[in-house]
């Protein structure tokens, strides 16, 4: 483990043992003052997962003009719902988040360069947050708990593996007794070990060496990843009662430096049940219906 990923590693877990409004606050403060990448950054990876999602639409054969589109976990910027609603036509993005991360000065220097990138000028905007009426802020929201109505899409984007099983599970089942059937839900998951982005030197699977006890103990909630592989989304979600539209993934191929790092690493039992490709599977994009 290198330096820098046990820094952040530590950090985390100090964060964790203070009170929850004051470890959230002074991990607001450390983000916003640290933050590697730009605004620019930000702002040409959410496009990359806009184009992605406008060629899942196409392939399941719908329009995201004039829907309604609610979006899991909000972020810290609502740049996925102006790609949405500027340039994919939506009526409409509700974003819905466990924590409260948007703030007012950075919002405005997002409108600002969405004039400069793509001459969209993000008008009417009012409020605490400057956002225009078309993207609608709930933060502070658990969605297993929300009554949805009239939403024509769910999508979230690198979110589900920082959620518990059990409230995935409390959270479709939520979507399922709520949502009109034919109602589109999009998943965009990273299951991959996040530590391996942090230290080059470890696997993308280093941690399914871990027992779950063992990782359990090792995740604190500003770094918790579920390690769930892809055949347990897919069982979930079928268990729900899910129409399962589409799917995808990425795997290594076995030439590749990332395949090296993963035969490296002892796979814990718990892990087992599963062949290379579901421990592998990576990039993970799923369309389901309700």
């Amino acid at each position: 483990m290198n330096t820098k990923l046990a820094a952040k590693i530590l950090l985390f877990q100090v964060l964790d043992e203070l009170p929850e409004h004051l470890g959230i606050r002074i991990y607001h403060f450390l983000q916003s003052k640290f933050q590697q990448r730009s605004l620019e950054q930000k702002i040409k990876a959410a496009q990359g997962t806009y184009q992605q999602l406008q060629r899942l639409t196409d392939t399941v054969g719908i329009s995201l003009k004039d829907k309604k589109i609610l979006e899991i976990g909000s972020g810290w910027l609502p740049i996925m719902p102006y790609f949405i609603t500027y340039l994919g036509g939506a009526k409409k993005v509700e974003t819905y988040d466990l924590y409260r991360h948007y703030n007012s000065v950075s919002i405005k220097k997002l409108n600002l360069l969405f004039v400069q990138q793509f001459g969209i000028e993000i008008q009417n905007t009012t409020g605490e947050f400057s956002l225009p009426p078309e993207v609608e802020y709930y933060p502070n929201k658990d969605l297993s708990g929300e009554i949805l109505k009239n939403i024509d899409v769910i999508y979230s984007r690198f979110v589900l593996e920082h959620v518990s099983p059990d409230e995935i599970k409390k959270m479709h089942l939520r979507f399922k007794n709520s949502l009109d059937p034919g109602t589109l839900v999009i998943h965009f998951i990273s299951p991959s070990d996040h530590r391996a982005y942090v230290d080059k030197s470890l696997s993308l699977q280093d941690f399914l060496r871990f027992s779950k006890t063992e990782w359990k103990k090792k995740c604190t909630k500003f770094d918790y990843h579920n390690r769930l592989r892809l055949p347990e989304y897919l069982e979930i979600f079928k268990e729900l009662g899910y129409y399962l539209e589409h799917v995808e993934f990425e795997i290594p191929s076995k030439n590749s430096t990332s395949y090296e790092k993963f035969k490296a690493v002892s796979i814990h039992e718990d892990f087992a049940g599963f062949t290379e490709e579901e421990l592998m599977a990576g990039s993970i994009n799923l369309v389901l219906k309700v």
